[in-house]
């Protein structure tokens, strides 16, 4: 008995003596030698880290100011050569006669108003309606051949797109007019609308369906109650964004409105447009034609800056749809 007790101590320091860290410090309390070459390895590693990461942050940065050094040469392109242009009359008279000074784009302005407010009436109901059915039906074979038409129609050159136009809106009616013109505009803002509807849809909680449902709400009601009030600011973010890309659009212009040098509010009837205004000006013999239609790019541009302001103030306070 007393050799089976004096054998318990020695087994209960073996066990303990096989459990001990692989680090001790030394009796002065200082770091040991595995300790010491650790730290030094951590140091080294985090030098490196830092000077990779200070590295990375300069490529980025540098990636940034290249990204928009072309947008700031346009723009300094265009105060030199067409601000001289902007006046007044530029804004209020109608293009002279060739070969004389002066007048304005009053005409291609309320043309280009014109048909940006008709198409974004065309377009933005069709295209908020699709992307939300491609969100709530998601896997479904109308949904899923919706979105990949979508996707192709959104690669679609834009002359393509003003041929089909021609074809089927000009050709049949026998004459050129603004409201085809506005459908040629209105069918490429659709796909863009669609895709943005559908991500901002599909960013919404379920747990905002599924209260509404619980509540008694059917799918509909709160598809178009809840669901689409919650993903309005990003909606109307890629509404504004299309409606900055056809503002700007020429190609379609060219097969369906095809220009007038006179004010025209006839729908159907040609029409005025600045891209349309602006590539006439810039192929004419003309100097004093050449100014204003550097003036007009310059006009199409701050109208583009205004859009997109818009677009930034109108998700200025949205939602965070990923919270639950």
């Amino acid at each position: 008995m007393v050799g089976m007790a004096d054998s318990e101590p020695s087994s209960k320091c073996e066990v303990t003596k096989r459990h001990d860290p692989p680090m001790t410090s030394l009796p002065n309390g200082g770091p040991s030698k595995r300790q010491r070459e650790t730290a030094s390895r951590t140091r080294k590693t985090l030098r490196r880290r830092r000077a990779t990461n200070a590295f990375m942050v300069g490529v980025l940065a540098l990636s940034a100011v290249l990204a928009t050094i072309p947008l700031i040469l346009i723009l300094y392109h265009l105060l030199k050569s067409g601000l001289s242009s902007v006046n007044v009359d530029f804004f209020t008279n109608t293009p002279k006669p060739p070969g004389e000074t002066g007048g304005g784009m009053y005409n291609a302005i309320v043309g280009t108003l014109m048909l940006v407010a008709m198409a974004s009436v065309i377009g933005m109901p069709v295209g908020i309606g699709a992307g939300l059915y491609l969100a709530e039906r998601k896997g479904t074979k109308l949904a899923n051949t919706v979105r990949f038409l979508a996707d192709v129609l959104n690669g679609l050159p834009s002359i393509v797109m003003g041929i089909f136009a021609w074809e089927f809106l000009v050709k049949p009616i026998g004459h050129f007019s603004a409201l085809a013109g506005a459908a040629a505009l209105a069918a490429m803002m659709v796909p863009m609308v669609t895709r943005t509807t559908e991500e901002m849809v599909s960013l919404v909680p379920t747990s905002l369906r599924e209260a509404a449902l619980a509540l008694g709400y059917s799918r509909a009601r709160t598809a178009m109650t809840v669901v689409l009030r919650t993903a309005t600011a990003g909606i109307v973010t890629g509404a504004l964004v299309a409606v900055a890309r056809i503002a700007g659009e020429t190609a379609p212009l060219l097969f369906t409105a095809l220009g007038n040098q006179f004010t025209s509010y006839a729908l159907n009837k040609p029409i005025a447009a600045l891209p349309l205004q602006i590539f006439n000006y810039a192929v004419s013999p003309y100097d004093d034609w050449h100014a204003q239609a550097w003036a007009g790019a310059l006009v199409l541009i701050a109208l583009v800056l205004i859009i997109s302001l818009a677009a930034r103030a109108a998700t200025r306070g949205r939602i965070d749809l990923g919270a639950d």
